[in-house]
């Protein structure tokens, strides 16, 4: 089976690698991929940023999202059948998206939203997802929070900026000046042209703050957070509590120690810092793919490749040259 990854940690170029057919388990769903898309974690898993808690085998089929149709199913799967039209986060022990066939645990799946195409459809899941779990579980946005959303105009940018919006909140967002006028157009109230004014000047007591960029505007966030504020990171550094999520107790004072420095400074400021690493979840996946269906939340595709063109649509991304969601497409 064709797909796309790498041999090694620190490589740059994703190779296209000859790999056996996924198994398939009781619990598992076999999809045809016609779709998936780049994000981020792809590049961070390259550079080995996370082989400390998430050890990998080589080569790594890489990829984080899919979309596609079912080509069968394990012995105790009852909700999928062969043709099912479906898209998922793929987690646990499920394989690589950029491969012509993705091994999908039966739970992690939900049914592709009628309304969208296989490529739009394919550019939601981790997003959306991580959107939902930054929102509804690691801080609460209701009607009236005032919201910070960093990069509003990417792919968790602006699901983010629109999910958000939908929760009835008070919703701040930076950009570019050429993605103001989009920005606003998912609803958002305050919207800031980072490169010609500095947020942390204008901003103040968000009592939610997305942060996607990292390093400086990550510092910066933590001064215009509210007091009691909380301040989600999708770059890092990792905290203690993700070594429990990971369920991996002896990682818990080496996640503390990594996160020492912005921990303490936001206590400085008197808010919370906290880490976001998605977890695969279909219930809640089914319930955004509802909002999709309603147009409540909207697909971002800025660029679309073919299945023989998945090191350069990686490359796109890495060289942070890209507009909205970078997506993947192939023919079945």
């Amino acid at each position: 089976m064709r797909a796309f990854g790498i041999t090694r940690y620190g490589q740059t170029i994703l190779e296209e690698l000859e790999v056996a057919e996924p198994q398939l388990g009781p619990h598992d769903v076999l999809v045809d991929m016609r779709a998936t898309s780049v994000n981020p974690l792809d590049l961070l898993i390259a550079k080995g940023e996370f082989k400390l808690v998430l050890p990998q085998k080589m080569p790594l089929v890489l990829g984080y999202d899919v979309a596609g149709i079912v080509l069968a199913t394990g012995a105790a799967v009852t909700r999928w059948k062969a043709g099912d039209e479906v898209f998922a986060r793929p987690g646990g022990h499920s394989t690589g998206t950029f491969a012509e066939h993705v091994l999908v645990r039966d739970e992690d799946l939900a049914a592709k939203p009628t309304n969208l195409t296989f490529a739009e459809a394919a550019s939601l899941p981790l997003v959306s997802e991580t959107a939902w779990q930054v929102f509804t579980e690691m801080t609460r946005v209701q009607p009236g929070t005032k919201v910070l959303v960093h990069g509003a105009a990417g792919g968790l940018g602006a699901v983010a900026a629109q999910l958000a919006v939908h929760l009835g909140a008070e919703v701040t967002a930076t950009c570019s000046a050429r993605d103001v006028d989009l920005v606003r157009g998912f609803g958002v109230q305050h919207v800031i042209d980072y490169r010609n004014e500095d947020f942390s000047a204008v901003v103040k007591g968000q009592e939610v703050v997305l942060e996607t960029v990292g390093g400086e505007n990550q510092l910066k966030s933590l001064t215009v957070a509210a007091p009691g504020g909380t301040v989600v990171s999708v770059v890092g550094p990792p905290t203690s509590a993700f070594a429990r999520q990971l369920r991996k107790p002896l990682l818990v004072p080496v996640m503390a120690l990594l996160s020492h420095s912005v921990v303490g400074e936001a206590k400085k400021h008197g808010s919370n810092y906290q880490f976001c690493f998605m977890r695969a979840d279909g219930a809640q996946l089914g319930h955004l793919a509802g909002l999709m269906e309603q147009g409540v939340l909207k697909p971002r595709v800025g660029h679309t490749f073919t299945f023989d063109e998945t090191p350069a649509a990686v490359s796109l991304v890495a060289d942070k040259k890209a507009r909205g969601k970078v997506v993947i497409t192939r023919e079945g």
